[in-house]
C-alpha cells in the first residue's frame, strides 16, 4: 500500500507545483533558453523549494531550462511554468534565440538584444 501512496505523491507532485497550471505566457519556452539570475534574487524569501531551487542552480553561470528540468526531477512543462513565473516577477531573466513575449509588442531591437545576451553567455562557457 506504501506504493500506492508513493506512486500518487509523484503524480500529484506536480500538478501541485504549479498550482495547477499546465501553461503560462511564457510556457512554450525553447529547451535551450538559458536562465540569469538578477541581482539578489538568490536571497529572495518567501518563495517555494522548487523555485528557489532555480534560483541556486542558476545563481553562478547561465543554464538551459532542459538542464532545470533534469537537476529538478521535475517535467518539462512545469519547470517551464515556474521558470516563466520567476521572469514575471523579475527574479530571472530568460535569454533565447527567439523572441519570448512577442504579443508585448517588443521591438526587433530588443529581441537583437536577447541574441546578443545569448551569445555571450555561451562565450562565458
Amino acid at each position: 500500500m506504501s506504493d500506492h501512496i508513493e506512486y500518487e505523491a509523484r503524480t500529484v507532485r506536480p500538478y501541485a507545483v504549479t498550482g495547477g497550471r499546465v501553461r503560462s505566457a511564457r510556457s512554450d519556452l525553447p529547451l535551450e533558453a538559458l536562465v540569469e539570475v538578477m541581482p539578489g534574487a538568490v536571497t529572495s524569501q518567501g518563495l517555494p523549494p522548487e523555485k528557489r531551487a532555480i534560483l541556486q542552480h542558476a545563481a553562478h553561470n547561465y543554464i538551459s531550462v532542459a538542464e532545470l528540468s533534469a537537476l529538478l526531477h521535475l517535467p518539462l512543462g512545469v519547470v517551464r511554468v515556474l521558470v516563466s513565473d520567476l521572469a514575471d516577477a523579475k527574479y530571472i531573466r530568460v535569454h533565447t534565440s527567439q523572441p519570448v513575449e512577442v504579443h508585448t509588442g517588443q521591438s526587433p531591437a530588443l529581441s537583437l538584444s536577447v541574441l546578443e545576451s545569448v551569445l555571450n553567455g555561451i562565450s562565458a562557457l
